[in-house]
């Protein structure tokens, strides 16, 4: 349902282009490489089921999920605006 002088489907296009878009964004981010047996920020062991599901780990899961949250609140992107605020 594309308006104006787009052709059908432009719109999923646009869409499906932005999902590749972060998909690919979020695999470069993931960590390549030996993983670290100790944690590089607190020195605690990393468990080894957790070096094994994820090659290159470099950080526990507490210390993991910390960052993660700190990503998330300065991502930059507005989630909690309105639709028309989004708009303008």
């Amino acid at each position: 349902m594309a308006g104006g002088w787009s052709r059908d489907g432009a719109v999923q296009d646009q869409i499906d282009a932005s999902v590749e878009d972060a998909v690919q964004r979020a695999r470069r981010s993931l960590p390549r490489g030996p993983g670290r047996k100790l944690c590089a920020e607190c020195d605690e062991p990393i468990p080894e089921a957790r070096r094994e599901a994820i090659p290159g780990v470099r950080l526990c899961v507490s210390c993991q999920e910390a960052s993660d949250r700190a990503s998330v609140e300065h991502s930059g992107y507005n989630r909690r605006g309105s639709k028309d605020s989004q708009l303008r």
